[in-house]
């Protein structure tokens, strides 16, 4: 292998846009929050090459992927894609963030509890305008 098939690894995370910059590349690998064949890695100089797995571990999900080439630059989305192959495990749609985000908040009888912004604006309209409540 010569130098060129390996990476170090907070390279590759920036290449691959799993990161915005490439120190926060680094504060991951230091920080013991990526992992290489499942093994921990503690410097941002490790290297990866192509077939390695990629085990990232973000604020609210876990990101697993397989390298396919190393890359040469921060290029569009499209270009990093082409970086990986995204073998993560599918969440279960009670572990999913979004599916969280898509449920429609609770509902509440109205007058029940503290007033939303439009009820208090529906009170202080009347007050203005001499009716009563």
């Amino acid at each position: 292998m010569t130098a060129s098939d390996r990476q170090r690894i907070d390279k590759w995370l920036f290449f691959a846009r799993v990161v915005k910059s490439r120190s926060l590349a680094a504060k991951l690998a230091t920080g013991g929050r990526v992992r290489v064949n499942r093994d921990k890695v503690d410097q941002a100089s490790h290297p990866v090459k192509v077939g390695d797995v990629l085990t990232v571990t973000l604020d609210r999900r876990i990101l697993v992927y397989r390298v396919l080439a190393t890359g040469h630059r921060r290029g569009p989305a499209e270009e990093a894609r082409l970086l990986y192959e995204d073998v993560s495990p599918q969440p279960s749609p009670g572990e999913s963030g979004q599916a969280r985000g898509a449920e429609l908040p609770p509902m509440r009888d109205s007058g029940s509890g503290r007033p939303t912004k439009r009820e208090r604006r529906q009170v202080d309209r009347l007050r203005d305008w001499g009716e009563p409540e």
